[in-house]
């Protein structure tokens, strides 16, 4: 299944039927997607899915052996390099020169994308000034932490001013509070028109999108806004236990056949039911069976999906699990 697009009558980012093979390996499969100016548009999945491989032929930096792309209204087949100035692409890992300092790395990625002596100095300057780099201006870039050189990242994607941005798993290996920081960036400039395209495997970063897009084998299993897919009912009843002996009571449940999946949390339990239990049933007999061992449990009720409940009840739906 596709993701649904909104309708838009330029849409900045546009690709049908995009497909990717190596040999007889499909690592992309009839992948449609639209993203429009100001959006947030979030590719959700495990490693392998085939994200990164997506972003890069909307690039232009892998050819499709499918389907076409278009950004900004440009072929990217048929002109990948007039594509690609209107793009700005954050790679997964650390892409600059780590012998090199902050300003210079900025000066030297300037040159390339063709911006003149005065253009360069007021796009480096505004770059630093907007990403928190300003101080560190002349600190070698192979010294920053992790979090200040994807910011140096992202400002070198950004001076010569893209319609859209990529950004591939731009998050990965930072602490949470640099990764609440990063996306604050990212709506600063989601809200200043430029369409983002952000792939990421963080199921609680899904949820900052406007979009997403749930990919598994090279494929969109489903799409829409957070909302949409939490929306969806699921096969698999939830269960929240919370007490003072979670861990205990996790070593007896996993015998439950009606359990499916424990996920330990500080102080509660997750249950993942398998389809046609009755909670409410189980319930009692959990807290019974609990009463019975001298175990406390102080509560137990339904919980409430999260999106990976959702991927994996799709992924179920398949005949696969993550």
């Amino acid at each position: 299944m596709a993701a649904e697009a909104l309708q838009s009558s330029t849409p900045v980012v546009l690709a049908r039927g995009l497909g990717r093979r190596f040999g007889d390996f499909t690592a992309v499969g009839d992948l449609r997607l639209q993203v429009d100016a100001g959006e947030v548009f979030g590719l959700l999945g495990a490693n392998g899915a085939g994200k990164t491989t997506t972003i890069r032929m909307l690039c232009g930096l892998l050819p499709p052996t499918a389907g076409e792309i278009s950004i900004d209204g440009v072929d990217v087949v048929r002109h990948p390099r007039r594509a690609r100035s209107r793009l700005g692409y954050v790679a997964q890992h650390f892409a600059l020169y780590a012998e090199l300092g902050v300003r210079e790395n900025l000066q030297l990625q300037a040159g390339l994308y063709g911006l003149g002596r005065g253009a360069a100095r007021e796009r480096i300057d505004w770059a630093l000034a907007h990403l928190g780099l300003a101080g560190l201006a002349a600190t070698p870039a192979g010294t920053l932490p992790l979090g200040y050189r994807r910011r140096l990242d992202l400002a070198a994607a950004l001076l010569h001013r893209p319609r859209i941005l990529f950004l591939d798993e731009p998050t990965s290996g930072v602490d949470p509070l640099a990764r609440q920081e990063f996306w604050e960036l990212i709506y600063q400039l989601a809200g200043s028109g430029i369409a983002i395209l952000i792939t990421t495997h963080y199921m609680d970063e899904a949820v900052y999108c406007d979009r997403l897009a749930l990919m598994h084998a090279g494929g969109v299993i489903a799409g829409g806004s957070p909302e949409q897919l939490l929306a969806r009912p699921l096969p698999t009843p939830l269960l929240e236990v919370r007490g003072e002996h979670c861990a205990a009571c996790a070593r007896w449940l996993e015998h439950w056949p009606e359990v499916v999946e424990i996920v330990p949390h500080a102080g509660y339990l997750r249950l993942r039911l398998r389809p046609g239990t009755a909670p409410d049933e189980l319930g009692r007999r959990l807290r019974a069976e609990a009463a019975r061992r001298g175990q406390t449990v102080t509560g137990v009720a339904p919980a409430e999906a999260d999106l990976e409940d959702v991927f994996v009840a799709l992924l179920e739906a398949t005949g696969e699990e993550e």
